[in-house]
């Protein structure tokens, strides 16, 4: 399964290790993904999502109802 995020979409991102010594190597900056139950009383049901840490601000901020309607707005499907 791929490291993305299933709402936002965000990957992971590509940087350098930089040594002491200013020796730089390629490295992945992984994204934060979590594997979370969310319950949509609209649906009457619960969905099981991988999202990142900072997308699951963002639900607690805004609600799941509100997140999914943007979501899916941009074409995602959950």
């Amino acid at each position: 399964m791929a490291r993305r995020d299933q709402l936002t979409g965000k990957g992971p991102r590509a940087g350098n290790h930089v040594s002491h010594a200013n020796n730089k190597a390629k490295r992945r900056f992984d994204v934060n993904l979590q594997k979370k139950r969310f319950y949509i009383p609209s649906e009457d049901r619960w969905i099981t999502l991988r999202v990142s840490a900072k997308t699951l601000k963002t639900i607690n901020r805004k609600g799941i109802e509100a997140v999914l309607k943007d979501a899916r707005a941009r074409g995602v499907r959950v």
